[in-house]
């Protein structure tokens, strides 16, 4: 029980540091520096949970990778269910927690739906931004599979790894689908603004940032489970 505990709350953190920071830079190309900040808060959150949780549930914190870890026959389905309700739970409560700042605190939310994910950067292409999301998940899974390794012997560099291919692949994303690689951090911000927002069009998009990251993962679990044999 401890480690869906330990999913729950390291989901949670991602979402408030890391869609918090996006509510309040936004994502205009024309100010880079919001790109920068927010790829950062990302990073840097999974870079803190990795090194606090990461001993009691490995810190997957995203139904993507945990989908990789499956695939890559470290972990059973039944933790894998687990995992992701747990993971899905953190990211509403985190998603619940920024709403509540936000509200009590009269702050602007300048991406308009709580950090939620988008196809404005890909003009509203369900088709581009699967593609998009398939590719960087594939990549950050990828990194994850070959860092924890146990041939890898990368060790207590491990989380600082990770946590910089999630900046890395955020550089790229954010301008194109505000970039998810992760169903529940996706999830949680989408339910709770278009529940808040009647207008809001976070949910009907939705499906295009669980279908792109599970496809991604599963591709980068086949590819790396190839190259290691």
């Amino acid at each position: 029980m401890n480690k869906y505990i330990a999913e729950m709350i390291g989901t949670m953190i991602l979402v408030v540091v890391g869609c918090g920071t996006a509510m309040l830079v936004g994502c205009n190309a024309a100010a880079g520096s919001g790109y920068l900040l927010t790829a950062l808060a990302f990073g840097l959150a999974i870079v803190a949970t990795a090194y606090s949780i990461g001993n009691i549930s490995g810190c997957h914190i995203n139904p993507a990778v945990s989908l990789g870890v499956l695939l890559s026959g470290k972990m059973t389905v039944n933790d894998f269910i687990g995992y992701v309700i747990s993971q899905c739970v953190g990211a509403l409560v985190g998603a619940g927690i920024l709403l509540t700042i936000f509200q009590l605190g009269g702050v602007t939310d300048m991406t308009g739906g709580l950090g939620s994910n988008g196809l404005a950067g890909v003009n509203g292409n369900a088709a581009a931004g699967v593609l998009v999301e398939v590719v960087l998940t594939f990549i950050f899974v990828l990194a994850i599979l070959g860092v924890t390794s146990d041939k890898a012997g990368h060790g207590s560099f491990a989380g600082l790894v990770i946590g910089l291919t999630l900046v890395l692949v955020h550089i790229l994303g954010i301008g194109l689908t505000g970039t998810s690689v992760n169903p529940a951090r996706s999830f949680g911000p989408a339910l709770l603004a278009g529940l808040n927002n009647p207008e809001s069009k976070a949910l009907v998009d939705l499906w295009v940032f669980i279908v792109g990251p599970f496809i991604g993962s599963a591709l980068a679990a086949f590819t790396y489970k190839f190259l290691e044999k």
